[in-house]
């Protein structure tokens, strides 16, 4: 089986992500729940990943490192809890449906949003984004890596070219593990992270890192192992925004993720790059093929067949050939309606799939495609 479908979710785990889980599993206790010594240690093991997070992203303080299943509850956090009814935002229609939906349900509300475009090239048109943006304008919204064809925004000049109190929300789901975010030098007020796919963790691990400036309210209510005799949650992080028992295994192995890519990614991001610039290369010459990507750090290449829809292409690669990709909307559909797409079949690569596996694949797709 050649597993290709790395956008979704990882589908290699490294042996320290796997042992760090598995550790957490076996002697398992409740961090911060109690003062005996195994939930003491449990409790400094989440300190220590949450430590690792934020130097890792260039964050701004440990306390400011939120642990969330995945990189939607971490967006979720991010736009419920700190855009309020009368609020005006400014996003992309690059964007992801955990974007989308929750500022769908804001628009109920009394927010006020609107969609840059795609240019001409298919990449975010960012020129029009700035000019979207004024000094009334709450905070822009954006993907740091599309998930469907993996186009990428220069933050840089989104920041340097918007008013200083505007926020900056970055969804890095497809970014965070393949390019080196730092959110102090970018200017990065919140940012999502996806701990199952470029981070090597386990299904169920993310977070959400923020700025002084950035403060959410909660959008769960419950336990938090402090202040237990007030009814209200606590006013201060990160107690404040996570209420209920936290996974241990899923977090330990997000810092043995960390651990890995703090060593190993400049190689790691040489990999991805060269196999999707390689498939990007191959695809755009097959005839029938038509290629919506470019090549990039990320690991993603999507194209659609002339002679078949994305879904039975993504089937029949999966049944015939044992390859695992995606077809459909990909959770991005108004990507597609900018894309001019029904679906595309996306091939996400990751460090440990080789260039022969590239291979294979683009035999596959000939075959598919000459019939």
């Amino acid at each position: 089986m050649i597993y290709f479908d790395n956008a979704a979710t990882g589908g290699f785990k490294p042996d320290t992500v796997v042992t760090a889980a598995t550790a957490a599993l076996k002697y398992a206790a409740n961090p911060g729940r109690s003062g005996h010594k195994l939930s003491l240690a449990c409790l400094e093991r989440v300190y220590s990943c949450r430590k690792l997070l934020c130097e890792f992203f260039g964050g701004y303080s440990y306390d400011r490192v939120i642990f969330t299943k995945n990189c939607s509850e971490a967006l979720n956090i991010a736009i419920l809890g700190e855009i309020k009814a009368g609020d005006r935002v400014v996003t992309t229609v690059a964007e992801h449906n955990s974007v989308l939906r929750p500022l769908e349900f804001l628009k109920t509300r009394g927010v006020k949003v609107d969609y840059a475009p795609l240019g001409d090239n298919g990449d975010i048109d960012m020129n029009l984004l700035v000019s979207l943006v004024n000094e009334r304008t709450k905070a822009v919204i954006i993907t740091l890596a599309s998930n469907v064809t993996g186009t990428s925004p220069d933050i840089k000049f989104l920041r340097a070219n918007i008013p200083e109190k505007c926020l900056l929300i970055c969804d890095g789901a497809q970014a965070c593990g393949h390019t080196e975010i730092n959110m102090k030098q970018s200017g990065i007020d919140a940012l999502a992270v996806a701990g199952h796919k470029g981070m090597l963790g386990i299904q169920g691990s993310g977070a959400l890192l923020f700025s002084e400036r950035f403060n959410p309210s909660p959008v769960m209510f419950g336990g938090t192992g402090s202040e237990s005799n007030n009814l209200n949650m606590p006013d201060f992080y990160p107690d404040r925004l996570e209420s209920g028992t936290l996974s241990a295994p899923a977090i330990a192995s997000l810092g043995e993720g960390a651990l890995l890519l703090r060593e190993n990614m400049r190689q790691y991001s040489a990999a991805v790059s060269a196999m999707t610039e390689f498939l990007c290369g191959e695809l755009g010459s097959l005839k029938g093929v038509r290629l919506y990507s470019k090549p990039n750090p990320f690991g993603i290449t999507a194209f659609a067949l002339d002679n078949m829809q994305s879904e039975l292409a993504a089937y029949e690669l999966s049944e015939q050939y044992g390859i695992c990709v995606r077809g459909g909307l990909h959770c991005a559909p108004l990507m597609h309606k900018a894309l001019g797409s029904e679906g595309l079949i996306r091939a996400s690569v990751s460090p440990f799939n080789s260039l022969n596996e590239c291979k294979t694949f683009i035999a596959a797709v000939k075959e598919i495609s000459s019939r």
